[in-house]
C-alpha cells in the first residue's frame, strides 16, 4: 500500500497508525475545495513554466472527472486514501500520468490549510445568509405584532418588570443575530487569506506565484509569512466563536419560546409541524426544537473550548494536532445551519396569543417605574419618588388597597396618577430611542430593515441589493 511518503520507509504503516491517522470520513466534504486549489495550483505552474499547455489541459481534464465521479458516488476510495488531498492526487494520477507532477512545489500543509479557508470562506458566507434569512421572519412577526397592538411583560430576573411592545421584543433578538452577521463576516475576512506556496513550512526554491494562484482562487489577500501561513488556525477559531455566539442567541431565543409555549405564560401556541408529542400522555404538546436549540449551544462551546486548548501549545509549523480543527469546524457549521432552519420555522407559524400577554402586561405593579417618573416630572429627586412608591406597592400587596386606590388617595400622586395604571397605558410611555413604546418601536424598525439590507449586501459582497 503506497503512501505519499513510501520512498523514505522500507514498510508501510500500521494498522493502528493508518486508523488513527486516515481522516478521509470526515475531510473528503472538502473535495470541491480541494480540486479548485488544484485547479489554481496546476494553472499557476503553468504560468511559470513548470507545467506544459498539454500537461495542463490533461491534468485539469483529470480533475473534471475525478469532480464528477465523487459528485455521483462512483469514485471508489481505496485504503492507501488517507484524506481527500491523496485520494484526489491519487484518481488523477490514475488517469494521466501528469498527475504525478501536480503536486510540484506543493506540501499537504499549504494544501489544507488552503482548503479549509476555501471551504470556511463558502460555509460562513451560506449561515450569514441563513440568519439574515431568519432576521426577516422576526421582523415579519414584528411587523405582525404592532399592527395588532399587541405587548407583553419585558421581565428581569424573569420577574416581570415593564411592558414593551411585542415587536420590540421580537427586534431584540434580531439586534443580537445582527452581530451574529458582523462577527461572521470578520471571520470570513481574515478566512480570505491565500496560503498555497508556503509549501511544508519554508516555501519553495521553485519560482512559484503565490499571488497568481491567490487570484485563480478569488482570495483577497496572499500569506506574507510561510512559518504563519502553516501554522495558523486562528480563521477557525474566529469561525467557531462566531458560530458559537450565534448558538448562544438562538439557545435564548429557545429558552423563551420554551417558557411562553407553557401553559404558566400561553403567550403563544406551537404549529403541529414544529412540536412533538409525548409516548405516554397524550395532551403533551412538547418544543423540542427549541430545547434543542438550547442544547445545541453546549455542543458548540465544546468545539471551540476544544479546538483553543488543542491549539494552545502548538509550536511552529504544522503538527498533526491541527487535523481536529475540521470536525468541530465541520458539526458547528452543521448544528448552527439546522438549528437556524428549524427556529425559522418554528418562529414562523407560531400562533401568538396577544390577549395572554396584555393580560400579563396590564398588572398595575409593572408601571411602579412610570409612577415614579411622573413624580420626578413633578420635581420630586428620582430616590424619593422610588421610595413613595415603593411604599404604596408594599401596602398594596399587603392587602390594605389596591394600587391604584393608594395611588389615587396618595397627596403626592392623586386621581391622575392613578390613570397611568388602567391596561394599555404604560405601554405606551416608552418613548425614547430604542424603547418599548409604539412610537420608538416605529422608529426602530426603519433602522432594523436599514441593517438587514446592509447586512445582506456585505454578505453578498454586492453593493446595494
Amino acid at each position: 500500500m503506497a503512501t505519499l511518503w513510501h520512498g523514505r520507509f522500507a514498510g508501510g504503516p500500521a494498522e493502528a497508525l493508518q486508523a488513527l491517522n486516515d481522516s478521509l470520513p470526515f475531510d473528503r466534504r472538502m473535495y470541491r475545495e480541494d480540486i479548485e486549489g488544484s485547479r489554481a495550483h496546476v494553472r499557476m505552474l503553468t504560468d511559470v513554466g513548470l507545467f506544459t499547455i498539454d500537461e495542463r489541459d490533461s491534468v485539469l481534464g483529470a480533475l473534471d472527472q475525478v469532480e464528477t465521479e465523487i459528485e455521483s458516488g462512483e469514485m471508489v476510495f481505496v485504503a492507501s486514501d488517507e484524506d481527500i488531498h491523496t485520494a484526489v492526487e491519487r484518481r488523477v494520477t490514475e488517469l494521466t500520468p501528469a498527475g504525478a507532477k501536480m503536486h510540484t512545489g506543493r506540501s499537504r500543509n499549504d494544501q489544507v490549510a488552503n482548503d479549509v479557508r476555501l471551504i470556511t470562506r463558502r460555509e460562513i458566507t451560506e449561515v450569514a445568509e441563513l440568519v439574515l434569512r431568519f432576521q426577516r421572519v422576526l421582523l415579519a412577526r414584528a411587523d405582525e405584532a404592532i399592527e395588532n397592538g399587541w405587548y407583553l411583560p419585558g421581565y428581569t430576573h424573569l420577574q416581570r418588570a415593564q411592558p414593551v411592545m411585542l415587536g420590540h421584543h421580537f427586534m431584540a433578538h434580531g439586534w443580537a443575530l445582527a452581530r451574529d452577521v458582523d462577527r461572521l463576516l470578520d471571520a470570513r475576512r481574515r478566512t480570505d487569506v491565500s496560503v498555497l506556496g508556503a509549501g511544508a513550512l519554508a516555501g519553495s526554491s521553485l519560482p512559484l506565484d503565490p499571488e497568481r494562484s491567490a487570484g485563480y482562487l478569488g482570495f483577497a489577500a496572499v500569506f506574507d509569512n510561510s512559518l504563519d501561513a502553516v501554522a495558523d488556525r486562528d480563521f477557525v477559531a474566529d469561525t467557531l466563536y462566531a458560530l458559537t455566539m450565534l448558538g448562544v442567541h438562538l439557545s435564548r431565543i429557545g429558552e423563551e419560546l420554551i417558557l411562553w409555549a407553557t401553559d404558566e405564560f400561553g403567550f403563544v401556541t406551537l404549529d403541529d409541524g414544529f412540536s412533538t408529542g409525548s409516548s405516554m400522555m397524550p395532551q403533551k404538546k412538547n418544543p423540542d426544537i427549541a430545547e434543542l436549540a438550547r442544547g445545541k449551544a453546549g455542543r458548540l462551546v465544546g468545539h471551540l473550548t476544544g479546538l483553543l486548548t488543542t491549539m494552545k501549545g502548538l509550536p511552529l509549523t504544522y503538527n498533526k494536532d491541527m487535523q481536529e480543527d475540521k470536525e468541530p469546524l465541520f458539526d458547528a457549521l452543521d448544528t448552527v445551519r439546522l438549528t437556524l432552519l428549524a427556529l425559522d420555522g418554528m418562529v414562523s407559524t407560531l400562533t401568538i396569543r396577544g390577549d395572554r400577554m396584555a393580560a400579563a402586561a396590564d398588572s398595575p405593579y409593572s408601571a411602579a417605574t412610570d409612577l415614579a417618573e411622573h413624580l420626578v416630572v413633578d420635581g420630586m429627586a428620582f430616590r424619593d419618588a422610588h421610595a413613595v412608591v415603593g411604599e404604596l406597592v408594599r401596602r398594596a400587596l399587603d392587602g390594605e388597597a389596591s394600587l391604584a386606590q393608594l395611588v389615587a388617595a396618595s397627596p403626592d400622586l392623586g386621581s391622575e396618577a392613578a390613570k397611568i395604571l388602567e391596561p394599555g397605558v404604560a405601554v405606551q410611555r416608552r418613548t425614547t430611542r430604542g424603547g418599548g413604546g409604539p412610537a420608538a418601536v416605529a422608529d426602530q424598525r426603519e433602522r432594523f430593515v436599514a441593517c438587514i439590507r446592509a447586512d445582506k449586501a456585505r454578505v453578498s459582497g454586492r453593493a446595494e441589493i
